[in-house]
């Protein structure tokens, strides 16, 4: 387990505030935006909702891919 989820698990308070946070950053336009253009990416790769554990994920320099979901989630993680 990493130091940071080791950290939210014994902070339950810190957890709530970080949770609060992350509920309101990813209601913003840009957020939204940025969740629907990878959900179209997608289905249009016809890897959505299909279970091959595979994700679209952005490069830096603006191009996308396909990656195993958890070393795009695990990556984009600290970034909230």
């Amino acid at each position: 387990m990493s130091r940071t989820s080791e950290y939210y698990k014994k902070n339950p308070e810190a957890r709530k505030k970080r949770l609060e946070y992350q509920k309101e950053y990813n209601k913003r336009p840009g957020q939204k935006a940025k969740r629907a253009e990878l959900n179209r990416l997608n289905r249009e790769k016809g890897t959505y909702g299909n279970g091959d554990k595979k994700d679209v994920s952005h490069r830096r320099n603006g191009s996308t891919f396909l990656e195993a979901q958890s070393k795009n989630r695990a990556r984009n993680r600290g970034r909230a």
